[in-house]
């Protein structure tokens, strides 16, 4: 039987497939950018996908909402196999359904690689872009993944310089867009606005605590960034602590921490007001857990403190038997190929090791600014801002046969 075709009316369908909140987040960027450049191209579309509720709000008809079934690590995976394998059946109905006029994947490795398994096998006519492809530019256990994500790709764009130049190797057809954050931060926002929003003092010392968007951070990192708030506070009485709340579904478990460890200091969620973002844009420093955060704190000229840890188990086995080995995890590093923020990863990641290097950015104006030039150099590794219109023009020209 003949593959399904897209309809031939004047409206063109297009299909994100993305997961995790970071996923979410940039699955946004793309779908507001594709309907301004529809828009100035005079072409009508609609916009459907796997996503979350940024991806929602910016006009795309979400098929399921995969923010909440994200995961790193060998076991902290399994307890998500089986959501993320009903969403994706959901997904394969809805384009046998309606079959798209061009498909987006963004990050979301393995269930991402399946999708276009899935797509090559069952709707070969339709164009695939792959928009920030896995970092295997830096990770890869093995080149065959990397080898289907070209395969499974009739373009790739490109955020960082090293993702083009990798896949490039593998014969991929690739552009560098540049990084779409650059569209959300242009320029650095103003600390002292963002603190009269937030209704704090102009010279408290403020710590922002960034210690999770899954729920398995909240089992593994929480704890040791609040044990590391607590030697701060130790040290440096008059501090305040925020903990931007991005995800409802953790609120209970920040809040909590945060009283049983009595701790000065206040959870900031989305009001008419302000953005959890201001909290981040507000502090003298912030201690992370490492992820696409790292690059909006950079470019919000936040010195930082990254750390991360995962089941023990897991570490062990990827350190030992995988041999998972690299210099760095922040995406701030990569990008340059440099330590511009410190690294704890595993067992580094103690709360004493935190607060140390948290108190060193506080109480030391040198070792801030060296950082702050460090990001400096970041954003102009980045490219310039417009990724999200670049990509979506290549996606719209992909329809459009240009």
């Amino acid at each position: 039987m003949a593959a399904p075709t897209a309809t031939s009316g004047s409206t063109r369908r297009i299909f994100i497939s993305t997961g995790e909140v970071s996923g979410d987040l940039q699955g946004a960027f793309l779908v507001t950018a594709l309907r301004q450049e529809a828009a100035d191209r005079g072409l009508d579309i609609t916009i459907a996908g796997l996503g979350g509720p940024r991806m929602a709000q910016a006009g795309a008809d979400l098929v399921g909402d995969t923010t909440t079934i994200g995961s790193v690590g060998i076991f902290e995976a399994l307890p998500y196999l089986l959501p993320t394998l009903r969403l994706q059946r959901q997904a394969k109905r809805a384009l046998l359904a309606q079959p798209p006029d061009a498909v987006v994947l963004i990050d979301y490795m393995n269930p991402n690689l399946a999708m276009g398994q899935f797509l090559r096998q069952s709707l070969p006519q339709v164009p695939i872009t792959y928009y920030i492809a896995p970092q295997q530019w830096v990770w890869a256990f093995s080149e065959k993944d990397s080898q289907k994500l070209v395969r499974y790709s009739d373009q790739m764009l490109a955020i960082f310089p090293a993702e083009a130049d990798y896949y490039q190797r593998f014969g991929a057809k690739v552009s560098w867009v540049g990084h779409p954050l650059l569209d959300r931060y242009p320029v650095p926002p103003d600390r002292q606005e963002a603190r009269q929003r937030l209704g704090l003092k102009a010279d408290q010392p403020i710590v922002t605590l960034l210690p999770a968007s899954r729920r398995q951070e909240v089992k593994y990192l929480l704890p040791t960034i609040i044990q590391a708030a607590q030697i701060i506070q130790k040290q440096c009485p008059d501090v305040l602590f925020l903990l931007p709340v991005s995800s409802a579904e953790l609120q209970p478990a920040f809040d909590q921490a945060l009283a049983q460890a009595q701790l000065p200091g206040r959870l900031v969620t989305p009001t008419a007001e302000y953005q959890p973002t201001d909290a981040i844009a507000a502090a003298d420093v912030a201690i992370t857990k490492s992820g696409t955060a790292n690059l909006e704190i950079a470019l919000m000229n936040v010195p930082q403190v990254v750390a991360y840890r995962l089941n023990p188990l897991s570490a062990r086995i990827a350190y030992y038997l995988l041999n998972f080995k690299v210099a760095y995890v922040s995406p701030v590093n990569l990008a340059v190929n440099q330590a511009i923020v410190p690294e704890f990863l595993q067992w580094e990641a103690t709360p004493a090791a935190l607060a140390t290097a948290a108190l060193d950015l506080l109480q030391n104006s040198d070792h801030r600014q060296a950082m702050l030039a460090g990001y400096a150099t970041l954003r102009q590794t980045l490219g310039e801002p417009g990724a999200c219109r670049r990509a979506a023009a290549k996606i719209l020209d992909q329809i459009l046969g240009q």
